[in-house]
This record gives C-alpha cells, sequence and structure tokens, in this order.
C-alpha cells in the first residue's frame, strides 16, 4: 500500500512538473527567438537603408559590398541585396550585391518573403524554432527610396547558438523537474511512513489476534499514537474490540472448564448411586437402570472432551519438541487391548517421522481421538492403518479405518463441534473428537485432511512441523 500511494504521489507531482515544464520550455524557445528574430531584423532593416544609394545609383556601391562582406566574415550571416523583381519575365529577382552564397531565391520561403518585402511588408516571425530544426532564419527588408520600394535586403542567419541555448534551457529545466520530484519523493516518504504506521500496525495485529485469542494469550494492544487522527482513532477501537473479543473467549472457555470440573462430581455420586441400586430394583426396571447408567456414562465422556476442549482452546504453552515415531508407539501399543477385542489389526506403515514440533501432550490427544473414532467405527476382523511420513519439513499422519465411513458432503462438516453423522447416532460419543484434533493441529500450523479412500472407510490425515 506504501508503493502505491508514493507512487500515486509521485505521479501527481510529475503531472504538475510536466504541465509546468512543458509551457515554460515552450517560452524559453519563443524567446530566444524573439532575441534572434529582433536582431537579424536591425540587421535587415540597417542594411536595407544602406542599400538604398546602391539602387539610386544603378547598381554600383562598392562600400556596401565590403560592409556586406565583413558582417558575412565576422558573423556568418549571408546578406543580398535584390531588386524589385518585375524587370524578369519570370518574376525572379536579380541579386545586386550580396556577401555569401546560401541565399536561394528558388526557395519557396525565401521567395515568399521577397515577394512579401516588395509588397512592402517586412518578414514576420514564422514558427517555433525547434532545437531540431537546422533551417536557417530568413529576413527580407523592403528598400524604400522616396516611399517608394526599389529592392529587398534578405539576410540568412544559421541557428545553432539559438537551438543550442534552447536544448540548454530545456535540459535545465529537465533536470530541474527530475530534482523537484526527487524532492517530492523525499519529502513524501516519511510523510507515507507517518500516514500508513497506524495501517502497518493494525495489519500485523489483525494477523496477531487470531492465534493469540486461539491460543490463550494476551492480545497486545496496538497504541494510537502516531498517524492521522482518523487511523488513531480506528486503532484504539481495534483495541477495544481485540480486548472485548478476547475476554468473551476467555469467559466462554472458563465457564465451559468450570460447569465440567463441577458436574463431575455430581455426576459421579449420582452414577454411583445407580450402581447401588443393581440388585434391589424390580425387575421390571432394571432395564432404565442399565439405560440410566449408560447415560451417565455418556455424560461423563461428554465431560472429559468438554474439559480437553478447554484446556486445549485455552492453553497458552507454546509447542514442545516431540518424538513422533515414540509417541505413536506408545498409543498402539495402549490401544492393542481394545484392538485385540475386536479382533481388529493396528498396522504401522510409512517411514520414521523424527523430531516434530506440537502442543505438551498434544500428538498423544490427537492420536487417542482418531484411534478411538477408527476402533468405535471399524468392522470386526479388519484392521485399522497407521501412517507416518515425513515430507520436507512436514511431518504427515494419517489414520485409516474400514467403517462405514461418510457421504462426500459431510466431510467438511466432520470436525465441527458437536456434529454427528445421521448415520452415526446408534453410535457412542459426543461429536467433539475431530474437533479437538483439528484445534490442536491448527495450533502448531497444521491441517487436518478427511478423505473416502478406495475400498470404504474413512481417512484422517494431518501434518505438524518437523524439526
Amino acid at each position: 500500500m506504501r508503493t502505491r500511494l508514493l507512487g500515486s504521489f509521485v505521479i501527481v507531482v510529475a503531472i504538475l512538473v510536466l504541465g509546468l515544464g512543458i509551457p515554460l520550455a515552450l517560452t524559453f524557445a519563443q524567446n530566444f527567438q524573439s532575441v534572434q528574430f529582433a536582431d537579424r531584423a536591425a540587421d535587415t532593416s540597417r542594411y536595407a537603408s544602406l542599400s538604398q544609394r546602391l539602387l539610386v545609383n544603378g547598381g554600383d556601391d562598392p562600400g556596401l559590398n565590403d560592409q556586406l562582406a565583413s558582417y558575412h566574415d565576422v558573423y556568418d550571416i549571408e546578406v543580398a541585396v535584390f531588386d524589385r523583381g518585375d524587370q524578369a519575365s519570370d518574376g525572379s529577382f536579380r541579386a545586386l550585391a550580396r556577401a555569401g552564397s546560401l541565399i536561394d531565391q528558388t526557395d519557396a520561403d525565401v521567395h515568399d518573403d521577397l515577394v512579401n518585402a516588395r509588397a512592402g511588408r517586412g518578414t514576420q516571425q514564422g514558427a517555433l524554432l525547434l532545437p531540431w530544426n537546422g533551417a536557417p532564419m530568413v529576413v527580407a527588408e523592403p528598400v524604400l527610396v522616396n516611399g517608394e520600394v526599389r529592392g529587398v535586403v534578405v539576410t540568412s542567419s544559421p541557428t545553432d547558438r539559438t537551438r543550442t541555448l534552447i536544448w540548454l534551457s530545456w535540459a535545465a529545466i529537465l533536470v530541474g523537474g527530475v530534482l523537484a520530484v526527487g524532492l517530492a519523493v523525499l519529502v513524501a516518504l516519511p510523510l507515507v511512513r507517518w500516514m500508513l504506521r497506524p495501517v502497518l500496525l493494525l495489519d500485523n495485529a489483525t494477523a496477531a489476534l487470531l492465534p493469540a485469542i486461539v491460543n490463550g494469550r494476551k492480545v497486545d494492544p496496538v497504541g494510537g499514537d502516531i498517524g492521522p487522527p482518523e487511523l488513531r482513532r480506528l486503532t484504539r477501537s481495534f483495541d477495544q474490540m481485540a480486548v472485548s473479543v478476547s475476554d468473551v473467549l476467555a469467559a466462554q472457555r472458563a465457564f465451559v472448564a468450570d460447569a465440567s470440573h463441577q458436574l463431575r462430581n455430581p455426576l459421579t455420586a449420582l452414577r454411583i448411586r445407580l450402581s447401588n441400586l443393581e440388585g434391589h430394583v424390580d425387575p421390571d426396571v432394571q432395564e432404565q437402570q442399565a439405560a440410566a447408567l449408560e447415560e451417565a456414562d455418556r455424560l461423563n465422556r461428554i465431560l472429559d472432551e468438554l474439559l480437553a476442549m478447554a484446556r486445549a482452546e485455552s492453553s497458552s504453552v507454546d509447542p514442545v519438541p516431540v518424538d513422533v515415531d515414540q509417541v505413536v508407539s506408545a498409543r498402539l501399543r495402549a490401544w492393542q487391548a481394545v484392538a485385540t477385542a475386536k479382533g481388529v489389526a493396528l498396522v504401522l506403515d510409512g517411514e520414521p517421522g523424527g523430531m516434530s514440533l506440537a502442543p505438551p501432550r498434544g500428538l498423544e490427544t490427537v492420536l487417542d481421538a482418531l484411534l478411538d473414532n477408527a476402533l468405535k467405527f471399524t468392522g470386526d476382523d479388519t484392521l485399522v492403518m497407521v501412517e507416518v511420513h515425513r515430507v520436507d519439513d512436514r511431518v504427515r499422519l494419517a489414520v485409516r479405518d474400514h467403517g462405514p465411513g461418510l457421504h462426500p458432503d459431510e466431510l467438511e462438516r466432520a470436525t465441527d463441534r458437536f456434529w454427528r453423522s445421521a448415520g452415526h447416532q446408534n453410535v457412542r460419543g459426543s461429536g467433539l473428537g475431530l474437533a479437538i484434533v483439528r484445534l490442536l493441529v491448527e495450533r502448531v500450523g497444521g491441517t487436518v485432511d478427511l478423505s473416502l479412500p478406495d475400498g470404504g472407510g474413512l481417512r484422517v490425515a494431518f501434518d505438524i512441523p518437523a524439526l
């Protein structure tokens, strides 16, 4: 954003410089041309006055020829004196005196100037002289004798010096424009930094807000002491909003943790009392007593998972190095008895995972949740496969079962809290297992991916940073 704002400012300054520089450059060219034209017109008028005697004497004035020659030698300006041009049948003008030989009356511009001078009109300043136009400056003045035009004096001046002056003035304007743009950039840089500093702080704070809230850390304030007043107010509003959101989520987590903890004792007491009723209830209500015990166990599991979720959400402990292979082996051994009871084989596939980063006991919790789901849903006498692969700077693990799986439309919702597939309502569970998995994996910048492999079942894969 800083680059775009600075670029826009530079473009505006450049347009302003061009808007002022181009007319100024044209004005300089016009002034230099006017100075040369006025000088040549004055010289041409002077020689027109001196040529009167030449025309009166019938074309013989050695003194004039000497002056023309001296003028040409000193200033390298061509000068020629012509008659009226009405004695020749083709309307051409006869040169009575000249210095130099570059004035060609057959040239259209020269001929037009001769005709205008014969009519008593002097040469007018022509089109704007540009540095790349190397044509000489031609000026013609009529020679008057007793108020009658008797001839024409023409001067042809090189414009090299004038064009050089124009080039130099344009170069000076260009350098001045570049310096002005450079100065504008130097002035704009701290101004743009000052204006956008709150925006940069807000951007960084926004990026850090979600990880801080998710990990239960304190949200650092942006601070509103720099920048324009509007942006300072915005940063203060953002700080207030971040604190409010953090407090609300912290209160929510505390409520869940406290409620789960406080409910555990009465629920345990309730289950004990229900268990004590065994053998003392009427046979007709024994089924209801067993159902009540099962519901108490279900509530106990939900409370355990709610506590696990609350701990995962509120934990602000940084990730720690974990030996992936050691954790995977330990969890497979722990679940081996459950798998054997169902006739399910736990198979480890892949390659050594090495060391990785994970929340404290987070990898154990994730594997327990995935193995619990897999053993719950997989069929008897099948297998549950645990895969470990190391790809670049990530360790990727997956647990695949051979159960009924999910409908493709349900994969995206499977990690939502308390969500359960319509086809699994008769299977014990709370719908929090995969939500806890996703929360723990995302805390270390990982992702969870659910897929339906060939042969049926469900495959849940996740990745964590490798060391």
